[in-house]
């Protein structure tokens, strides 16, 4: 699996989500071996949450239709980093018996948060060449915005790399990462104090009554 596990397919793979029909409110494509499924997973909920953030921004339209885009948030942005540790977790399992060196050094990033950058980083790519593609804005915003974009473009180049540089050094024993639980509190409604404050609080009216 790790062998096709490269910065370059994966930016290609995140480009043609972005450029599928109905994706990515269609369902998944196909079946995908080891972290590959939730690689599009997790490109799935950062583009859902891409454009709810994008719809949580209108001012043209009452604070039920934001709330509810602040929940949908809540959730893609939960599911998003579940499909980070899921990937993390299928990329350790393939390198189970490719052991750390004495002395090799602990990567602060795992390999599944730097999937999610690019996969952000392929949003903002798409997102931006549309700008500059636009027939209703000035020459102004549209230097502005290639500007922007070659900025990017190198980014995912320079991230890229440093992903290829970390698989191929823990393949070689020479660096390891661990996976990294998230544990959003705020969606936890054990954890949110305003959550489970606001059922002690009806427990406590109801004995009340």
């Amino acid at each position: 699996m790790l062998k096709d596990l490269t910065a370059s397919s994966l930016t290609q793979f995140h480009d043609e989500m972005l450029a599928t029909a109905g994706w990515p409110s269609s369902q998944p494509l196909a079946e995908r071996p080891g972290a590959w499924l939730w690689i599009e997973a997790n490109h799935r909920y950062n583009t859902l949450l891409w454009n709810e953030e994008d719809k949580a921004r209108r001012t043209d339209v009452g604070p039920s239709e934001i709330a509810a885009c602040k929940r949908l948030i809540d959730q893609y942005n939960q599911k998003r980093n579940d499909a980070v540790e899921a990937i993390d977790e299928a990329i350790l399992s393939a390198l189970e018996d490719c052991q750390p060196e004495s002395g090799a050094r602990l990567n602060s990033e795992t390999a599944g948060a730097m999937i999610d950058r690019l996969s952000i980083l392929s949003l903002k790519i798409f997102h931006m060449r549309e700008q500059t593609q636009r027939v209703d804005a000035g020459p102004e915003h549209i230097a502005k915005c290639s500007e922007k974009l070659q900025r990017l473009i190198i980014q995912r180049q320079d991230l890229g790399a440093c992903f290829n540089q970390l698989l191929a050094d823990a393949q070689e024993g020479r660096a390891y990462f661990k996976v990294y639980r998230q544990f959003k509190m705020y969606n936890d409604p054990t954890l949110n104090p305003y959550l489970y404050g606001t059922r002690q609080r009806a427990v406590a009216g109801g004995v009340a009554t």
